[in-house]
């Protein structure tokens, strides 16, 4: 998603659900006998998460919606350790990795994530996006960034080549080998330049925005954590 055109009066108006609060709605019961926890996110441009296998938080707004910008917040009960997993994906029109794809304005997208997690027993923040999260990056394109400027790019012709990796076998369990996954990539808010729904969330001073290496051509991200008992 882009941070570096000025958005229209009209692409504005298609900017949907700046901050979606699901905290009233149904937790989802990961363990009956578990905590509740809060889960706060914002995304460039979509995520989802899980505890264990468990989806317990998606964004509503679709992939597919270019010019939305959106948080997220929604609780669930489970039982520390957590094993929280993240899918992060940045818009794209296909696997050339662009957008506005014919458009005077044809370009890269960027991503960005930030989350925190609330233990509602306590009112304590026990987890938010840092350091301590490893990331393997599943979907990279273009792989030269000149395919920015052609004027009919082709996925998987040069110079707009992209890898696109499966999601490994089992990645969200507890036990999952995760030691060839890279640490994650902190990105400074100025490069990540957070929209609507950002502002709507009461933020960690803790909490810092995560991604692969490049904002970029980093399309699709997985990342993981463990959050054991405080």
């Amino acid at each position: 998603m882009t941070t570096r055109h000025a958005l229209s009066a009209a692409a504005t108006a298609l900017l949907l659900f700046a901050c979606v609060d699901s905290s009233d709605a149904p937790a989802t019961v990961v363990d009956p006998d578990g905590t509740t926890f809060k889960l706060e996110g914002w995304a460039d441009n979509w995520f989802a998460a899980y505890v264990g296998e468990d989806l317990v938080l998606e964004d509503s707004v679709s992939i597919t919606t270019e010019r939305s910008f959106n948080s997220e917040t929604g609780t669930f009960v489970a039982d520390y350790p957590l094993q929280l997993n993240f899918v992060l994906k940045d818009y794209k029109e296909d696997d050339t990795g662009l957008e506005y794809i014919g458009a005077n304005n044809q370009q890269m997208g960027d991503g960005g994530f930030i989350m925190q997690l609330t233990d509602m027993s306590t009112g304590d923040i026990v987890a938010v996006t840092d350091s301590s999260f490893v990331c393997k990056v599943l979907h990279t394109a273009p792989l030269d960034k000149t395919c920015e400027g052609e004027s009919d790019p082709v996925p998987g012709s040069a110079p707009c080549d992209f890898t696109d990796l499966a999601e490994p076998a089992g990645w969200k369990l507890a036990d999952y080998d995760d030691s060839d996954w890279t640490d994650t990539t902190i990105h400074s808010a100025a490069d990540v330049d957070p929209k609507l729904g950002y502002d709507d969330i009461s933020w960690d001073a803790a909490a810092e925005f995560i991604w692969g290496p490049d904002l970029e051509t980093n399309n699709t991200v997985l990342c993981r954590v463990t959050v054991e008992a405080p």
